[in-house]
């Protein structure tokens, strides 16, 4: 595994050729092809069931395929992230952590061997000694290359970057959940530097802090990646090349993911309009057969169309797969300006405190998102919030304060004997139960759907299942920790646009940057025993607490530093960073401006031009005034107004940012 250490690259890294797979009899690929490069950042995608990790373990081989071949040189090492994993280690973090480095421990053990085989040995000149000695060199170089002095330090490093601090180093593995666990599974991958990294959803168990910093560390990641993830933000952060998996078949592209959708949809209406015209042609040819065959002067003509109709290889319109949940929160019923209010809360597990003396006003209509690093409290105070929790301190609802509640294993409280349509049906009450197959149904339940058991549904359907109960109370105030695990990114979608239709009060666990944004107006970070409050959405907050950071740091900094001026006072260097960042954003917008500008130019005389050919069309013999060339020409006008739009609004901002400058000068 560790001949990545050795190696340079080839540019091919691994060939996919040919590659077939099916399942009951449906082919899941056919003959797809593709090469995974050097430095490569992949973001593999499709819908569910398209055969993401399937792939993945191909390229593993963990599965084989039955047709085609994976190529892989013997000199590219793998690293393998599956979703889930059995675990039960016994050992301590860290030195689970360091059983990446088995090379380094079997090299270890072989310059123990010959050290003690060399002090045995009087031969001292024969060449049998001296080759030992070539042979202990040449392994303490290789230790060296392979940093073998610093891998406690270096695994350490990785450890806390995907959150564990320098206390948890030394707790038994059995003591963490299996999410903190997987951690440490990913750190061993991260350890190892396989040449191609293969992850299949890696934020699963992550919070925040430690998706930014994998973010990070994959971005500058020496070797390809190719992952999995419905993190919209972390695959538009990491990957610049997206694989799409449809119908056994692969698209890729150039591009992020959110480009990728861009590009995916024009694909998409080309191949309608190709499909169209196609069938089209069809109809005239079959209309002509059917007209001329029995018409013994177009025999000939009529069998030639049989011919180009049996040789038209039909094109397929991809299936969008627009089928998913759709639904609406109902109403919010009136409810007091106060919905919840505590005087020092607190709740503690043993010695452990997680929350502290807090006091909390939240009033209607606030929708709060709680982060902060997992094991820091924000589950707990959910739980207490919804009423499911034991806690010390005062805790008051509002008037005809009506609570929903969605916890994070909210499908494992699921009775797993009961059907789906059982599971609505036990809990409904009132005219809501001549409603239950229709709800079902919006969750993609439907025919013999609604009689499966629970405990043959997948996680995706547990969690639409815990969802569509959540319909069946009114509430005015949704608690929701985690409910887009194991939700796909179209459904997670469906769930934020049933969210911002909710007219109540809202509080919502996640790590999910994309799913957050614009979905709340206020932030609470956990870092227990405190909680901190912050006004704004997940990147107000992401912003403004990198500054806090960076000054942080600058204060530790000229501290250490004796020979330097004493630190700013605290609203000076506030002041500072915040010149620095409007500067910095002022930049950006003359850069945009500039190539705006750059853009009307071109539109503009292009659009002259194609004036001049509309007043004088004789002039233009060479020009086809088709409907191919109005339609430029009218995309063209639409552009050069979007441009003008866009140039009109960047000078305003500039106009705005130039107005905040002069209050930090």
């Amino acid at each position: 595994m560790y001949s990545v250490f050795l190696l340079s690259f080839k540019v091919d890294m691994v060939s996919i050729q040919n590659l077939t797979i099916h399942f009951t009899g449906d082919d899941l690929f056919s003959n797809i092809n593709f090469l995974i490069k050097e430095k490569d950042r992949i973001g593999l995608v499709g819908k569910n069931g398209a055969g993401k990790t399937t792939l993945l373990r191909l390229i593993c081989r963990l599965e084989m395929p039955h047709k085609g071949e994976i190529v892989v040189p013997d000199e590219v090492s793998l690293g393998y992230l599956p979703q889930e994993k059995e675990l039960g280690s016994k050992q301590t973090v860290l030195q689970e952590a360091l059983t990446a480095f088995d090379v380094i421990h079997e090299t270890e053990a072989q310059i123990a061997q010959i050290s003690k085989e060399l002090h045995e040995r009087v031969d001292f000149e024969s060449v049998a000694y001296h080759r030992l000695i070539e042979k202990l060199s040449a392994l303490n170089e290789r230790m060296a290359l392979l940093g073998a002095h610093s891998i406690e330090g270096e695994s350490e490093q990785i450890l806390i970057g995907l959150g564990f601090s320098h206390a948890d180093m030394h707790r038994n593995m059995n003591e963490f959940s299996n999410g903190w666990q997987m951690r440490v599974e990913l750190a061993k991958i991260l350890l190892k530097k396989p040449s191609l990294l293969l992850l299949d959803e890696p934020t699963n168990h992550l919070d925040i802090e430690s998706i930014q910093w994998l973010e990070s560390f994959l971005q500058g990641y020496y070797g390809a990646v190719m992952l999995v993830s419905h993190d919209r933000a972390f695959l538009d952060n990491v990957t610049k090349r997206t694989i799409e998996i449809s119908q056994g078949k692969i698209y890729d592209y150039k591009a992020s993911y959110t480009e990728y959708l861009d590009m995916r949809s024009m694909r998409i209406e080309t191949q309608t309009a190709s499909f169209q015209n196609q069938q089209k042609e069809i109809k005239e040819i079959e209309r002509f057969i059917e007209r001329f065959r029995y018409k013994a002067s177009k025999a000939r003509q009529v069998q030639s169309r049989v011919k180009m109709l049996g040789k038209i290889d039909e094109i397929s319109i991809e299936d969008l797969d627009k089928k998913g949940i759709f639904f609406r929160f109902p109403p919010a019923p009136h409810a007091g300006k106060i919905t919840i209010e505590s005087k020092a809360l607190s709740k503690s597990y043993d010695t452990l405190k997680v929350i502290e003396n807090k006091d909390l006003l939240i009033t209607r209509g606030e929708r709060i998102a709680f982060v902060g690093r997992n094991g820091e409290g924000k589950s707990t105070l959910a739980k207490i919030l919804a009423g499911v929790l034991e806690f010390e301190g005062v805790l008051k609802y509002g008037h005809q304060v009506s609570v929903g509640y969605y916890a994070q294993n909210q499908h494992d409280m699921l009775d797993l004997e009961k059907t789906a349509f059982q599971t609505l049906d036990d809990v409904a009450v009132g005219d809501i139960r001549t409603k239950l197959k229709s709800i079902l149904g919006a969750f993609m339940f439907s025919g013999d759907a609604v009689d499966k058991k629970v405990k043959v549904l997948s996680g995706g359907e547990k969690a639409r299942l815990s969802l569509a109960k959540m319909l069946l109370f009114p509430t005015n105030l949704l608690i929701l920790d985690e409910p887009t695990n194991h939700l796909d990114m179209q459904s997670k979608d469906i769930l934020k646009s049933a969210l911002l239709q909710f007219d109540g009060t809202l509080i919502i666990v996640s790590h999910d940057r994309d799913f957050l944004q614009g979905l709340t107006n206020k932030v609470y970070e956990f870092k227990k025993p405190e909680i901190k409050e912050y006004i704004g959405d997940i990147y107000d907050f992401l912003a403004d607490r990198d500054m806090v950071k960076l000054q942080e740091l600058e204060v530790v900094l000229k501290t250490q530093n004796n020979d330097e001026k004493e630190v700013e006072s605290s609203v000076g260097k506030q002041n500072w960073e915040k010149r620095k960042q409007i500067e910095k954003e002022r930049r950006k917008s003359e850069r945009e401006i500039e190539k705006i500008e750059k853009q009307i130019s071109d539109h503009e005389d292009k659009l002259s031009a194609m004036n001049e050919v509309l007043a004088n069309p004789a002039n233009h013999p060479d020009v086809n005034l088709d409907k191919t060339w109005y339609l430029s020409y009218d995309k063209t006008k639409n552009e050069l107004s979007n441009l003008m739009e866009a140039w009109e609004k960047l000078h305003l901002e500039m106009e705005t940012l130039e107005q905040s400058l002069k209050q930090y000068q």
